[in-house]
């Protein structure tokens, strides 16, 4: 997708993780923008989706 603009409706955070920027929305509300490594850092909104979203497939896999 190099040289276009393409917007993305992910609800698994893990699909968009490697694009230029992410914009984040709550109730039609702009609640963050950024990288995914900016968003995790700033550990608001998207930084809570992504833990809860990493701690259920941690359950689902199991122990290592």
């Amino acid at each position: 997708m190099e040289n276009r603009t393409s917007i993305i409706i992910a609800h698994r955070l893990f699909t968009i993780r490697h694009v230029d920027r992410i914009l984040v929305l709550h109730k039609g509300h702009l609640v963050e923008e950024g990288t995914h490594n900016e968003l995790l850092n700033r550990q608001g909104y998207y930084h809570r989706l992504y833990q809860l979203q990493y701690q259920e497939q941690e359950a689902v896999a199991g122990p290592a």
